[in-house]
């Protein structure tokens, strides 16, 4: 199981997973924040990062804000 703080711009250049010095993560996503579909890239983003199945990876708190904590469930 691991936790991640991501920050999150939307309507980036390119997707893009980076972690930053202070250990929180970024994450640009291309998608415009309209009706879940930045939420539904960045979890898609994190899985192919990580290597795990989408099914594994929920955003537990920040759905509607720029940071948002993301659970991995690597069980």
């Amino acid at each position: 199981m691991a936790i991640f703080q991501i920050k999150v711009k939307p309507n980036a250049r390119e997707s893009t997973l980076a972690r930053l010095p202070d250990g929180t993560w970024q994450a640009g996503i291309r998608s415009a924040p309209i009706a879940g579909r930045a939420n539904e890239e960045l979890v898609a983003l994190v899985a192919r990062h990580f290597a795990q199945p989408k099914s594994r990876v929920t955003i537990k708190s920040g759905a509607t804000g720029r940071i948002k904590l993301v659970h991995i469930d690597d069980t």
